[in-house]
């Protein structure tokens, strides 16, 4: 069953219920040009009290890093207890090397020549953990390090997708469209953040519209 990813989670009600619509992971954004940042000490609440209720039904918990230094990522991944860092901006494969298979990288290509380029540059370090993705795939944007809701095209999906073994997608996904494109193109797991938000604020009924049609396939 294909794994949901709803990042740029801002509150504790937004996060319990996206735990319980079924989420697998959920993303806190620490990059704080993203209207989506969220400061450490509220996502280490946050974590805290998810894990106190939910317990071993908590979902994977990860922090989404823009050009941050390694030992930054690991103090608010420590304090946090999140499982796994992602990295989306120009950060280089000796930086997954850094955080011994806590992180994965994000991508944003802009053709499928740099989109094999990019995998065959950090995957010697693709993370071994089971249940983080080798890779993640956003679509391009000269400015934005994702949650743009632009799409990949076809090219630079089929370009990777067999060279990637764990291989999330992201761009341009809503409720409308996660089942079909699941179905078309079979990923390990799908992330999704403006997409279930209506005027910038997480939409509970668009997450579990989301979760229930990417978990349908």
């Amino acid at each position: 069953m294909t794994i949901v990813k709803i990042c740029g989670i801002t509150t504790y009600a937004d996060a319990l219920f996206t735990a319980q619509a079924g989420a697998d992971m959920l993303g806190f954004n620490f990059y704080k040009h993203s209207p989506r940042y969220i400061d450490i000490d509220i996502v280490t609440d946050i974590c805290d009290t998810l894990r106190a209720e939910l317990g071993d039904k908590c979902p994977q918990l990860i922090g989404i890093f823009v050009n941050e230094l390694v030992s930054n990522i690991s103090a608010i991944t420590n304090q946090a207890g999140l499982n796994g860092a992602q990295l989306s901006g120009d950060e280089s494969d000796s930086m997954l090397k850094e955080l011994y298979g806590l992180g994965y990288k994000g991508i944003q290509p802009m053709n499928p020549q740099q989109a094999l380029d990019d995998v065959g540059y950090y995957a010697k370090h693709f993370t071994s953990r089971e249940k983080m993705p080798s890779l993640l795939l956003d679509a391009y944007h000269p400015k934005l390090a994702g949650g743009t809701g632009l799409s990949v095209s076809d090219e630079i999906i089929h370009a990777i997708q067999n060279n990637v073994p764990r291989l999330m997608l992201a761009g341009g996904y809503n409720p409308d469209n996660v089942a079909e494109r699941v179905k078309t193109y079979r990923p390990w797991g799908v992330d999704v953040a403006s997409g279930v938000e209506t005027n910038g604020k997480k939409d509970q009924a668009k997450i579990k519209a989301f979760i229930d049609g990417a978990k349908s396939v």
